[in-house]
């Protein structure tokens, strides 16, 4: 069994087909094992529908057998729970009933009742439809209705057609076996995969049977010598069943012979007689060998009943008669399959039918069904043939009548009834579509012989004048072969005659193929059909028929068809066929039996009509492999046929060959887009003549794509040189070649290729737009030689590149005449790189004025986008760009005009701008980018200025790119108000880091450079290798002098400043305009401004306060203390206080001459924005009652997050202290540090405070109260409230205050408790020995907090030395600063030997003695300090007294402003 047989329908006799598939190579199909029919060859693909094709007797049942008994068996398909065979000739007697399938499959298998068919999903089920050929049901596959149910009843037509199509049982399984012709009955897109049973097609296997059947080799080689002696009986042995009927009959023949020779001569002669013709004369043809098959078994079913041998026959005529009518009736219905009625028809008794199976077993057989009724049929179609040829001659003799006409009258003349009987017989067959007469008619005629007669004596009746009608019947058929028959037909005459024995037209063309004569001679129709006969029964295989070896038409062609056919190799070349022959290939190239491989149709006027036809043959189960049809008119439309036919059939065909044919437009790439299918195997494709090919080859090389393919060809910078430019013009001239494009720059072409590639275009000139020569030394001749082919009028030449070719003014001059000359196509010139002197241009401008020149565009600039960018600048300069050397495209001039074009303009030699402008430009990353291009590129540009472009970051970081280039010559880059952040600041560095040597000025005005933008370029200045000279940060000139003027205050650039210190300098207006100048510019970053004494008005507030507001977000810490702000200023400063963008956390606005109104302002301002600030300083101002009660309203204020609040020197009244302690007693959370030193504090004032500190919320770690006028029991009860709530404090300052024996106890408990005190300041608080004594415990309490201890001006002497002393010794003192200035000291004695003994030096690292009058005491201290880190200060003048210290500070509101930092250190 083989798959890859088509769907398609066999209609020929089997005969026919036998003899076809004899000649087929076994290593053609592909086997299929019967194991593996629904195993699909792809993965993704389903088999559920098989149909399985092969002629009768050829195995097609026993396949099925076999397939069941290896599945019952369990060695093959275990994955299949049910097979159910049905065979077509039972389920016929079913056919008018209506039923289910599952009542139709429980009538032929009843052990299966109960199967519920509707669960098959759970199961797999195979039914196998044996035997289509014998269905005698409609199978109206297109009218049935649409059956899906297995339950409901339905006639079997309407089951078979659902069930084959998938409606019912769609996961079923279906097998189904037929004869070829009856193929038709299913429709093909119901079958899935088809195969075929193949029979003995290699003489080996032929042979091999034979060896097989006898154990007796001489007699097996004396049968398989008999058999192949006629080539017709060799080419049935195909079939096993003629096999069987050769053995059997040679067998008989051969061991009677081998009898004979050693049997006694008694026979009478008659009987002798007998003998000899039984036994010597074997079987030359197919009547003869059936002849004594039907003698043969006859004989022997007398043998087994009567059991004596005679060799003489005993006819039963009557029987035979019966089975004949049967055979001949049931032919001419072309039915195998016989059932009751059939036989009743024929008069044959039913009941007694058994008697004609058992009389002739191997001709007649009795089949019972599995479970419905008996059917019958003959053996082999052929003995059913055989046996109504054999009846037609019994009627005749018996009713003296032809069987074709059994309603006549009888005819008196035998021999006439005889030849009409024989003629018609041959007119019927002729008739036949299909040939199902063909070999009824070979034994009708074969049996018309009298030779044949000895073996059936007693049966048919001799002729009296058989010479006349032998030879009247041959000249009848050879008559019909004179008509125009088709193949079939006429070659089944030539088997007639084989039969007549008449090979008279057989042996005169076999001499003249011999002599070679028959080319030249004129042949009539059955002349034809001989040789097609002789060729197609040739013992030797044809691999190549040659046309021209017969006769050049296509008459002849359709007369050899068949021989065609089977030839492996066809030469059709120059035989002057027409469209007419390639209908008729078209029946060889798709038929099963053709072996035909290669075809050769060269040279034949076939034009795309006859293409058309023969692609059909191509589309389907063709396996042609080479096919050359050179020179065969053939155009566009014949190319896409053979491309769509190869694409539905693309797996065979290897070479295709179509050279001298014009492809048209698409005709070739149809072709290649064929040989883009993986499954297509085409491997050569031609379709250049020798020259033209071998440059092909070359370009192929080359490019790697057959360039015929092509429409574009690139052969640019290749050095082709006249050979090879003479080869490739070659090309160019073939009609195949359809370039529209052609690229050769710079590939050394000469005048003289020139030449050759010109004339070449001129003929075949309709398909070329774009000829690109650039690069080429052409000159001005070479120049001459283009010229005719663009004066050409079929010339559609669009574009032409003649760049860099060294063209001068008169080669301008020519292009511009022959342009002239024809003007109407091209629309593209380039002649950039040439030399047009003085009129050259001129005269190609000209041209383009004329109205009916096409000539658009003539490229001077290299690049196209140059070009572009050069016309649209034209038109909004009014002039060329490439005449400026300074190019203006500020604000809008730039317009749509792409940057890209820009770009190729500026960087083209041509181009002499050094300075370009493109300020207020749209300007995205791209462009940037485009520019950095430019940068990069060899230009002469020296300055960019993009000013109020919105560059970005992004756009800054790709101009750098360009910056960083080594070829980059740009000297000043212009980039103020770009929107450039720190981000584009760092990048610029970098660039110009990377690439140090030109750039000399650089523009950033107007941008914002974050935190260390300005820095990495400052840095930058300090590379000795950096030109640069000029770099502009700030906008405005006012801004640089404040820059050089802080400059050279402070040593540094003040961009690079975090913060400003210029107090005590007298700035005046211009100075402040300056400085507010600087102070507005995003390049200022300050965070603190220090502005303390520098004679600031309330005018020059305003300034400031105006530049503070535009750039605020930076600045944190604001000092304007000793400045005659005045309320007027205060209130210009409240303005930075509300805006949102104020993030300030320190405001000192120290003795600036503000009263209640300025403090109003300032605190208003102040409670709209008081998230942020943490200290406010507005000391040594008259701040008046509502300027304490506003104060008082923003400490109050929930959001108000102050730390540290300094009042120093307010003159804070009662009702003041009531104000202020009030609010911190409501919002006491925050502040941690109150300074209200130089303000009069007795009495009720304390008291107000007395509550504040005592409350648990109020942590305050910081408190100064200096000189405060607090007597001795205001300080008591302070010290008294400080006890209650003292684990946050960590400074206490009440210098200045008289402390008396009661505060200096109540300091004690102070101390003594859970305090954490670092800094402890009593300075010039009048305290004694005694008390400091008093004191002493309550200090070694705190020791391990306590870091400064200052008791500067206070009476302690010697005596409170010891107490000091005994603090020191404390193992817990860690004090880093220790002031005992002014304290009538005389002896250090102990404090040097406690700080020796002591490890109180490790921590100490400030001793302040300064103002006592030490002895000689003082060197042993110094020795003991020798080598600590303890700074000791014992210099008389080197300290005031605290007193003095304190009087001095006081009065410092009369002579002018000391700052904050100052006044600590005092």
């Amino acid at each position: 069994m083989t798959q890859g047989a088509s769907k398609q329908v066999n209609t020929e006799h089997e005969v026919r087909q036998i003899q076809a598939a004899a000649r087929r190579q076994e290593s053609q199909e592909i086997p299929v094992e019967c194991k593996n029919l629904f195993e699909a060859p792809e993965q993704d693909k389903e088999i559920r529908t098989v149909l399985t094709k092969g002629v009768a007797g050829i195995g097609k049942s026993v396949s099925v057998q076999k397939f069941i008994v290896d599945w019952a068996e369990g060695k093959e398909n275990q994955d299949i729970t049910f097979i159910f065979p049905l065979a077509f000739r039972e389920m016929n007697l079913k056919k008018k009933e209506k039923q289910s399938l599952t009542s139709l499959i429980s009538q032929f298998f009843p052990e299966t009742k109960g199967l519920n068919l509707a669960r098959n999903n759970k199961f797999k089920v195979l039914f196998i439809l044996d035997g289509l050929d014998e269905c005698r049901l409609p199978l109206n596959f297109d009218g049935n209705e649409t059956w899906c149910d297995v339950s409901s009843p339905a006639s079997l037509d309407v089951l078979l057609t659902n069930l084959i199509k998938g409606n019912l049982l769609p996961s079923a399984l279906i097998w189904i076996t037929t004869r070829p012709a009856a193929a038709i009955k299913i429709p093909p897109e119901c079958i899935d995969r088809v195969t075929e049973v193949q029979g003995f097609n290699d003489a080996q296997k032929k042979e091999e049977y034979f060896r097989k059947r006898f154990t007796d080799v001489d007699l097996a080689n004396e049968i398989i010598d008999n058999v192949k002696q006629s080539k017709s009986l060799f080419i049935m042995c195909y079939i096993p069943v003629f096999c069987w009927i050769s053995a059997t009959v040679l067998q008989n023949i051969l061991e009677e012979k081998r009898s004979n020779d050693v049997k006694n001569n008694q026979a009478d002669k008659a009987s002798k007689t007998l003998q000899k013709s039984n036994t010597e004369d074997t079987p030359k043809t197919l009547t003869q060998m059936y002849t004594h098959f039907l003698r043969f078994q006859i004989l022997q079913s007398g043998r087994k009943y009567d059991g004596e041998y005679t060799p003489d026959v005993s006819w039963d005529k009557d029987a035979i008669l019966s089975l004949g009518k049967l055979a001949f009736h049931q032919l001419e219905r072309n039915n195998l399959l016989f059932y009751d009625t059939d036989l009743e028809d024929c008069g044959i008794d039913v009941s007694k039918a058994s008697v004609y199976s058992g009389m002739c077993t191997q001709i007649f057989k009795e089949e019972k069904g599995i479970i419905l009724g008996t059917t019958f049929c003959f053996v082999h179609l052929s003995i059913q043939e055989f046996i109504a040829a054999l009846y037609a001659h019994l009627f005749l003799d018996i009713k003296k009548k032809s069987v074709f006409d059994q309603e006549s009258t009888e005819q008196e003349n035998k021999n006439e009834a005889m030849i009409d009987l024989l003629k018609t017989a041959v007119d019927k067959a002729l008739e036949s579509e299909t040939g199902h007469l063909d070999l009824f008619l070979r034994f009708l005629l074969g049996l018309s012989l009298q030779t044949n007669h000895p073996l059936l004596r007693g049966l048919l009746t001799q002729q009296d004048d058989n010479d006349k009608n032998y030879k009247e019947i041959v000249q009848y058929i050879k008559k019909k072969l004179e008509y125009n028959l088709s193949p079939e037909r006429s070659i089944n005459l030539f088997y007639c005659l084989n039969e007549l024995n008449d090979q008279t037209l057989v042996k005169e063309i076999q001499t003249q193929l011999r002599e070679g004569s028959l080319s030249s001679g004129d042949l009539s129709p059955a002349q034809w059909s001989a040789v097609a006969f002789v060729l197609l029964t040739s013992d030797k295989d044809l691999e190549e028929f040659d046309l021209q070896k017969f006769k050049k038409s296509d008459e002849c062609l359709f007369r050899l068809l068949e021989v065609v056919k089977i030839s492996k190799k066809a030469l059709l070349s120059q035989c002057a066929l027409t469209e007419e022959s390639c209908s008729a290939l078209t029946s060889v190239l798709s038929s099963d039996s053709s072996s035909l491989k290669d075809l050769d149709l060269s040279n034949n006027n076939l034009k795309d009509s006859g293409v058309k036809l023969f692609s059909d043959g191509l589309k389907e189960n063709c396996k042609l492999e080479k096919l050359r049809l050179s020179d065969c008119s053939i155009t566009e439309e014949g190319y896409k046929a053979l491309a769509s036919a190869l694409r539905s059939n693309p797996s065979h065909l290897i070479e295709l060959d179509l050279r001298g044919n014009d492809p048209g437009q698409s005709g070739v790439k149809k072709l290649n887009n064929l040989l883009q299918d993986p499954d297509c195997q085409l491997k050569t494709l031609r379709i250049l003549g020798p020259a033209a090919d071998e440059a092909c080859q070359y370009v192929r090389g080359i490019v790697g794509k057959n360039p015929l393919l092509l429409r574009k060809l690139n052969l640019s910078k290749r050095k082709l040189g006249d050979t090879r430019v003479n080869q490739l013009a070659a090309l160019l001239q073939d009609k195949h070649c359809k370039l529209n494009k052609l690229m050769l720059n710079n590939n050394s072409i000469t005048e003289e290729g020139c030449a050759a590639l010109t004339s070449a275009f001129n003929s075949n000139p309709s398909n070329l737009i774009e000829l690109d020569l650039s690069g080429n030394k052409l000159g001005n001749s070479g120049i001459m030689k283009i010229c005719p082919l663009l004066k050409n009028a079929q010339c559609r030449l669009e574009k032409l590149k003649l760049s860099d070719c060294s063209i001068t003014e008169k080669g301008y001059k020519a292009l511009a005449s022959a342009l002239r000359s024809n003007r109407s196509h091209l629309i593209e010139l380039d002649l950039t790189g040439n030399d047009p002197g003085q009129s050259g241009v001129k005269e190609l401008n000209d041209l383009l004025q004329d109205g009916h020149c096409k000539l658009k565009t003539i490229r001077f600039l290299k690049s196209p986008a140059a070009e572009e960018a050069c016309e649209y600048l034209t038109k909004v300069l009014g002039t060329s760009p490439l005449l400026l050397t300074e190019l203006d495209l500020s604000g809008v001039k730039l317009g749509d005009l792409d940057w890209e074009k820009l770009s190729a303009l500026l960087m083209d030699s041509h181009s002499k701008v050094e300075n370009i402008k493109l300020n207020s430009c749209e300007l995205t990353e791209k462009s940037c980018s485009v520019l950095a291009t430019v940068l990069s590129s060899k230009t002469i540009l020296k300055e960019i200025n993009l000013n109020n472009s919105r560059l970005l970051d992004s756009g800054v970081k790709e101009i750098c790119e360009g910056l960083k280039s080594p070829v980059c010559e740009l000297k000043i880059l212009k980039l103020s108000d770009c929107s450039i952040t720190e981000e584009g600041y760092k990048a610029l560095a970098s660039a110009l880091r990377s690439n140090p040597s030109h750039l000399i000025e650089l523009d950033l005005r107007g941008n914002d450079p974050g935190q260390s933008g300005v820095k990495e370029l400052d840095d930058l200045l300090q590379d000795q290798n950096c030109q640069l000279k000029t770099l502009r940060f700030l906008r405005s000139p006012a801004a640089e002098e404040a820059c050089q003027y802080v400059t050279g205050i402070v040593g540094k650039n003040p961009l690079l400043l975090r913060e400003l210190n210029l107090s005590e300098h007298k700035l005046g207006d211009t100075r402040v305009n300056q400085i507010s100048a600087l102070l507005q510019d995003k390049h200022f970053k300050l965070n603190t401004l220090i502005l303390c004494g520098c004679s600031i008005t309330e005018k020059q507030c305003l300034s400031m306060t105006s530049a503070l507001c535009s750039n605020l977000s930076h600045l944190r810490e604001l000092d304007l203390s000793g400045n005659e702000l005045k309320n007027k200023g205060v209130t210009h400063l409240s303005d930075i206080l509300t805006d949102v963008r104020c993030k300030l956390e320190r405001l000192r606005l120290r003795s600036c001459k503000m009263t209640d109104e300025g403090c109003s302002a300032v605190t208003s301002a102040l409670k709209s924005n008081p998230s942020h600030l943490r200290e406010l300083n507005l000391s040594e101002n008259k701040l008046g009652d509502s300027g304490f009660k506003n104060l008082s309203d923003l400490l109050m204020n929930p959001e108000c997050k102050l730390e540290k609040l300094q009042l120093c020197k307010c003159s804070i009244k009662e009702k003041q202290c009531g104000f202020l302690t009030s609010a911190l007693k409501s919002n006491p959370s925050h502040v941690r540090e109150l300074d209200l030193s130089g303000n009069e504090l007795k009495h009720a004032r304390v008291k107000h405070f007395y509550d504040l500190l005592k409350n648990s919320h109020f942590k305050l770690e910081r408190l100064r109260l200096r000189n405060c006028g607090i007597e001795v029991d205001d300080c008591s009860d302070l010290t008294s409230a400080l006890k209650s709530n003292s684990s946050h404090l960590r400074e206490l300052d009440l210098s200045g205050n008289t402390l008396g024996d009661k505060g200096v106890k109540n300091l004690y408990p102070l101390l003594s408790n859970e305090c954490k005190l670092e800094k402890l300041s009593l300075c010039g608080c009048n305290i004694t020995e005694k008390q400091f004594l008093i004191l002493t415990p309550a200090l070694c309490y705190s020791l391990s907090n306590l870091r400064e201890l200052d008791l500067s001006g206070n009476k302690l002497e010697n005596k409170g030395v010891e107490g000091v002393c005994e603090i020191l010794k404390n193992p817990h003192c860690k004090l880093e600063r220790l002031s005992l200035n002014d304290c009538g000291i005389t002896d250090v004695t102990c404090l040097a030997q406690s700080l020796a003994e002591k490890k109180a030096l490790q921590f100490l690292k400030e001793l302040d003695l300064s103002k006592n009058t030490i002895g000689s005491s003082e060197q042993q201290l110094i020795d003991v300090l020798q080598n600590s880190e303890c700074k000791l200060s014992l210099k008389k003048d080197s300290w005031l007294s605290r007193n003095t210290g304190a009087n001095l500070i006081s009065g410092m509101s009369n002579i002018g402003w000391i700052s904050q930092d100052i006044m600590k250190n005092l």
